[in-house]
């Protein structure tokens, strides 16, 4: 991966289990590099999640549904 390329952002919120066994959590994260620093936006996690985590996002102009 290149570092010019990715975002890191944090996870402020668990919002809960979505997919067909509960394996994807949806978060509310926060940009934490790039230009748009302090953004938040929803995204599905597959694997362990807490809050407080860094993910590394290939990008970050979408966002995910929300949970029904």
């Amino acid at each position: 991966m290149n570092q010019e390329t990715t975002t890191k952002a944090r996870i402020v919120e668990v919002l809960g289990k979505t997919g067909s066994r509960g394996g994807i959590t949806q978060v509310k994260v926060e940009l934490i590099t790039g230009g748009e620093k302090g953004r938040r936006l929803v995204r599905n996690v597959k694997g362990p999640t807490k809050i407080g985590d860094v993910l590394e996002l290939m990008e970050c102009e979408r966002e995910a549904r929300r949970l029904r």
